[in-house]
């Protein structure tokens, strides 16, 4: 690499750590599009979805064999059986979880729907922990599935007090990942949002077919909520207002929840 003469010195942040720092990043970014993915990912793929060169994304992909958090049939990557000690400890673990689970059990028994419980990270939100209703859902949702914010009532709740930038940066986080096509836009993502006052967000149809949803963001004292509790239900089960008539329940339990975090460490 060619220095100019307008540089003097390196800078602390071009150093050995900053090249460490910008490779755990990328390695990052690989490991969670796998997370993403549905099926077996090609290195091909992988690379053109994380914008990286295929010799960068193989280096990467080896690395992470190594540790066992990938693991490679034929020409395909999918995630390895390093994902399972860390899943459980965290669900064993995690003040989050463990203090959610009785939460969402007397929300699933109040109601007779079933009770989710999801938490934000970045622009998508991830699935930890859920108490079945009556009535079984058309679709199987596994824990740690990530989701966008931009669909299902448990994501915009989220994203109702965001700001336009940070509504803008959700708009290019979802179309990146892959959850919204290149056409969706900032106005398309506000006609989604609760109106202004709202504290609960309700969807149907909208990230499975013939499901119902409603949700309340977990309050933060320390800041914007990065948690959501909703109540979900197949659409012949239920109606709109019926599932709006738990909201109330939810908010209880959004309530519970937060002082018992709040005591905690989490």
């Amino acid at each position: 690499m060619t220095v100019t003469s307008t540089h003097s010195a390196s800078s602390p942040e071009d150093g050995p750590k900053s090249g460490n720092m910008r490779s755990l990043s990328r390695a990052m970014e690989v490991y969670a599009e796998l997370q993403r993915a549905e099926r077996p990912q090609r290195l091909s793929d992988l690379a053109r979805a994380c914008g990286m060169s295929l010799p960068t994304t193989l280096r990467i992909l080896r690395v992470l064999q190594d540790f066992g958090m990938v693991s490679q049939t034929d020409k395909s990557y999918r995630i390895g059986p390093a994902v399972l000690p860390a899943a459980r400890s965290y669900l064993e673990n995690d003040p989050l979880v463990v203090a959610a689970r009785p939460i969402l059990q007397q929300v699933a028994s109040q109601t007779g729907l079933t009770a989710s419980l999801y938490t934000r990270l970045g622009f998508e939100r991830i699935l930890v922990a859920r108490v079945d209703g009556d009535s079984p859902l058309r679709y199987d949702l596994p824990l740690g599935k990530r989701l966008p914010l931009t669909v299902g009532a448990a994501g915009k709740i989220l994203l109702a007090s965001a700001s336009e930038a940070e509504l803008r940066q959700a708009v290019a986080a979802a179309v990146a990942a892959g959850h919204e096509d290149g056409t969706f836009t900032i106005d398309g993502l506000r006609s989604r949002l609760p109106e202004a006052g709202a504290d609960y967000a309700y969807s149907a149809d909208e990230r499975a077919t013939g499901v119902l949803s409603v949700a309340v963001a977990v309050p933060n004292r320390g800041g914007r909520p990065s948690e959501s509790i909703a109540l979900t239900s197949p659409v012949e089960t239920a109606t709109e207002a019926g599932l709006k008539a738990g909201v109330p329940e939810l908010r209880r339990a959004a309530g519970r929840l937060s002082e018992l975090l709040e005591g905690s460490v989490y």
